[in-house]
């Protein structure tokens, strides 16, 4: 195994596995910093086959460029090819100058896609692969790689618990030599899913029926839906509308709903939002009591950027954060500070804010009790952590697990 990115970071993930016959890449996202980083390159002609655990950018953002002069197949779930034509559009029109392909070489990406289902075993030479539900955004999957009497899995991004959307991940592995785990919540716990559904409804019932508009910024992709899903859940009976890319999620989604939970919540949930077409659409909805849920999740773009320069002006209204906030963008300054930029300026906003643990990713909790579920004697790779926590999950696992565990570098090249 070679670890070409991911590595004491989050961002631009792959891995590139290797047995006597056969190369096949797991993931190749891309890194947003002022430009684009991608993974350490690997020639299209020395890869067998390109396996999507989801459609995350930072998982799929750079898979184009195998399509350039090549057509290395991808391996994944229907949906998920869906939402990368979605995202990855949206990544070259935002980033396009920055980039290394074009839209045809996404249009060539896309007819080079295989679709497979959950469990199905997949021929690449003397590998067998086998895609295993992950419960992090729809049609994510973690990765089980069987080659020469060895058993490899990656997870990818997972999360264990239920969710409204989501089924937790499928971890009956069996027997394995060597784990590729993530450690996003490596030094944070989740609190319980349902109080907090609980919480985060009685919080926006208290500020609509106060009068008040609150403004939920949200990922397009999951957490938008998830935030429906959990309002029509709890028979919250006033207005919800949905705007920006998530409502090309949606129909998406539609599609694809068996992959969802409760598709009929799904469709329930969906069905009683208020779609916001347009910039008059946009002031119309803020005009009354009402609940907005829209990208981007971090207030980076998007129409929430829109929002926050209006429901972010009155006492009564609210910004309800419902994902996590990197680092110097605008949604993480609101969290810490309380500021936003209103009218062409920072200013402090008067409405509340709050946030609330939405995750699509394991805590500490389950990503211990994953470890310590392993059948086999495998060896731990962690890799997908900001601020220490690959190596802090690492050494976590040896002390408490007794199994051998390390977060490797980038560049590092791995025997099994």
């Amino acid at each position: 195994m070679r670890f070409l990115g991911g590595c004491r970071e989050i961002g631009r993930i792959a891995v590139l596995v290797e047995s006597e016959k056969a190369k096949i890449l797991l993931d190749y996202g891309v890194l947003f910093n002022d430009q684009p980083g991608f993974p350490m390159h690997v020639p299209p002609r020395d890869v067998d086959a390109i396996f999507l655990t989801h459609a995350h950018l930072d998982h799929s953002g750079g898979i184009p460029i195998f399509h350039v002069t090549s057509s290395v197949p991808v391996y994944g779930l229907s949906v998920t090819f869906d939402l990368i034509e979605l995202l990855i559009a949206d990544f070259i029109k935002l980033s396009g100058y920055y980039l290394p392909f074009e839209y045809i070489d996404l249009k060539s990406t896309l007819e080079s896609c295989i679709s497979k289902d959950y469990k199905e075993r997949i021929k690449i030479k003397d590998m067998e692969v086998t895609l295993l539900n992950s419960g992090h955004i729809p049609g994510g999957c973690q990765i089980l790689v069987e080659a020469e009497g060895k058993r490899i899995l990656y997870t990818g991004d997972f999360n264990t618990t239920d969710t409204r959307l989501l089924k937790g991940a499928d971890v009956d592995y069996g027997e394995l030599d060597a784990v590729i785990i993530e450690s996003t919540y490596a030094d944070e716990e989740h609190p319980d899913r349902l109080e907090l559904e609980k919480e985060f409804v009685e919080d926006v019932r208290e500020v609509v029926e106060g009068g008040g508009v609150v403004l939920v910024p949200a990922f397009s992709v999951g957490r938008s839906q998830e935030i429906a899903c959990v309002l029509r859940a709890h028979n919250f009976k006033h207005p919800v509308a949905m705007d920006g890319m998530a409502k090309k999620v949606n129909t998406i989604l539609m599609r694809h709903a068996p992959y969802l939970r409760d598709p009929n919540l799904f469709r329930d949930a969906i069905h009683r939002l208020r779609t916001v077409d347009g910039w008059k659409g946009r002031r119309t909805i803020m005009r009354k009591p009402s609940v907005i849920i829209t990208p981007a999740g971090m207030l980076k773009g998007g129409p929430a950027a829109f929002y926050i320069q209006h429901v972010g002006k009155k006492k009564r209204n609210a910004v309800f954060l419902v994902g996590f906030q990197v680092p110097n963008t605008p949604g993480r300054e609101l969290l810490d500070k309380g500021y936003c930029v209103i009218d062409g300026k920072v200013r402090k906003v008067k409405a509340k804010v709050k946030k609330f643990d939405f995750s699509s990713h394991c805590g500490a909790k389950e990503l211990r009790e994953t470890a310590k579920g392993l059948e086999g004697n495998p060896n731990i790779y962690v890799i997908h952590g900001a601020n220490g926590n690959c190596k802090l999950f690492a050494d976590w696992i040896k002390e408490n697990v007794g199994l051998k565990a390390k977060a490797p570098k980038t560049g590092d090249v791995i025997s099994i």
